[in-house]
């Protein structure tokens, strides 16, 4: 069927991702090819301490990014979209939306990015034996217990962006097991999922939460599996949706996911064994287990699930190619000066600079630097500074300059990786890479080296978020009657074509004697921050 008679007779299928810099739509067809998009650019901001979106603009981009994705429908097609076979919603995890019995907004939204809950963060992991973050929505809603803040007796539902826009357009107070498992711990039981019993219990019992009478399972969402029925849209949420009122009510949607979910799914990676990086302004890595890790590792290693439940040990680091990206502006500057418009464009002349790095020195010349904007908390930094550190006798040129630029990016995440290498002894098949870092073969090369292991990137990694909640929403309206991973794996990524960079000695060699060194140079990092 041609997309324009798919579209007319609804059997498209939309996916949206409140990303943290853009809200994004795409609408697939039922080969799950992105056949129309839209967007909407927004930045959190710092008000009185706390990041946060506020709610209107929520809302407005929301429907900002519908009205682009029905406009680029229009100019494609020629018809006007009004109804799809199913659709999903996603959105960065964690983080603290808090409301009334009346639905009304007790604290402006708190996202993932503060970190304000580091009491309660370290006594939830100490209570539970179990890793959990700052970001997580457990952490604000124990933090704000804590400090006996003044909206804490008012709230009756707690939620993450995406199960709040879920129920908007659905009214249905669920969520999907991978965005629930960064709310609070998530157990799987056969084929169901819920919040630890056993850990509810032992926060439940806490005597600054009894006082309250909070139960777990009445403030938070419903948790579901990916492919179960999570409501439809109702007449006000399809009003809500689309202010012109051409949307129909009646679609069905799907468990709404966190973006980590939903980067699982647009990398074919849920299996146990297969795994996904992440990599951009900050870079983090996801390996799916078949058994439960020996130890806890808090602020290193996350637990967290797949969109069917399954236990997946992430590595998130705060600095990836920030910095990296800082100095190649400075050097395009540099040639812009010199050169005025006679320079490749900005892409190419980035892609040529890093792609130089391939004849660096194994031993990158002697040179080191360390990427951190923020802090780092892997490697035990709670803020950052930014450093270009090499001795009297160091060989610096571009290409160990760069080369070392694009090392330093994969350091803390290769010190978190370590651990599972090396301590729990987690087994790796397949790891695949989304994210500007891969854009150059280079890229591909270095991770492949640090990951130890082979890395792939697919040609529609690319699509991202949005594009992986369409495929969960795909999946929940027509399973084909087969689990998660075959459903990618037959349906979708069959023909998918994709470049794969195994580890190669050489490289391999270079990056562990630049991590050598890395791990050494710590000091001079936090003396910098010290002193700086």
């Amino acid at each position: 069927m041609e997309n324009k008679e798919l579209i007319e007779a609804g059997k498209a299928v939309l996916g949206i991702e409140f990303g943290s810099t853009r809200i994004k739509a795409v609408l697939i067809n039922e080969k799950y090819e992105p056949i129309a998009g839209g967007s909407y650019t927004w930045e959190n901001s710092l008000e009185n301490g706390i990041w946060t979106y506020p709610l209107t603009q929520i809302h407005e981009g929301l429907q900002t990014c519908y009205a682009e994705l029905k406009k680029d429908v229009q100019e494609k097609y020629g018809i006007k979209l009004t109804k799809f076979k199913a659709g999903g919603i996603s959105a960065m995890m964690h983080g603290y939306l808090a409301f009334d019995k009346d639905e009304k907004l007790l604290v402006p939204f708190r996202t993932w990015r503060n970190t304000i809950t580091g009491e309660a963060s370290l006594k939830l992991s100490e209570l539970f034996n179990f890793p959990v973050p700052e970001r997580w929505s457990i952490s604000h809603f124990y933090q704000a217990i804590l400090k006996n803040e003044a909206h804490v007796p008012q709230i009756k539902n707690v939620y993450t962006l995406a199960a709040y826009i879920h129920y908007m357009l659905t009214g249905q107070k669920v969520i999907g097991v991978g965005d629930a498992s960064g709310m609070f711990p998530v157990k799987l039981n056969g084929s169901k999922a819920d919040y630890n019993a056993e850990y509810i219990s032992k926060f439940e019992a806490l005597p600054e939460v009894s006082k309250y009478n909070f139960k777990i399972n009445e403030v938070f969402p419903k948790v579901l599996m990916a492919g179960e029925a999570a409501g439809t849209l109702t007449e006000a949420g399809a009003k809500f949706l689309d202010p012109s009122g051409d949307l129909t009510a009646g679609i069905p949607f799907c468990p709404p996911e966190g973006d980590a979910g939903t980067g699982m799914a647009a990398t074919n990676s849920v299996k146990a064994k297969t795994g996904n990086i992440s990599a951009g302004t900050s870079v983090f890595s996801m390996v799916v287990l078949e058994k439960d890790l020996a130890n806890v590792y808090p602020g290193i290693i996350d637990i967290v699930t797949t969109p069917d439940g399954y236990p997946v040990a992430m590595v998130h680091c705060n600095n990836c190619t920030g910095e990296h990206n800082y100095w190649m502006d400075l050097f395009y500057e540099v040639a812009q000066t010199m050169c005025g418009n006679d320079i490749p464009k900005i892409g190419k002349f980035f892609d040529d600079l890093i792609n130089k790095s391939l004849e660096a020195d194994k031993d990158c010349g002697g040179l080191l630097a360390y990427n951190y904007l923020s802090g780092e908390t892997i490697t035990g930094f709670t803020s950052g500074r930014p450093l270009f550190v090499r001795a009297e006798n160091a060989k610096f040129n571009i290409a160990n300059f760069m080369r070392v630029q694009m090392f330093t990016s994969l350091g803390a995440l290769r010190a978190g990786m370590d651990i599972l290498y090396d301590k729990e002894k987690v087994p790796v098949e397949s790891m695949t890479g989304a994210g500007g870092y891969f854009k150059t073969e280079a890229g591909l090369k270095y991770m492949a080296a640090a990951m130890k292991t082979s890395v792939s990137a697919m040609e529609t990694a690319g699509e991202g978020g949005p594009w992986g909640m369409a495929l969960l929403a795909a999946y929940s309206a027509d399973s084909k009657g087969k689990v998660l991973s075959d459903f990618l794996n037959s349906e979708v990524f069959g023909t998918c074509k994709k470049t794969t960079s195994a580890p190669e000695a050489e490289l391999v060699e270079s990056f562990n004697i630049y991590f050598e060194r890395y791990m050494k140079g710590l000091s001079i990092e936090k003396a910098a921050v010290e002193c700086l």
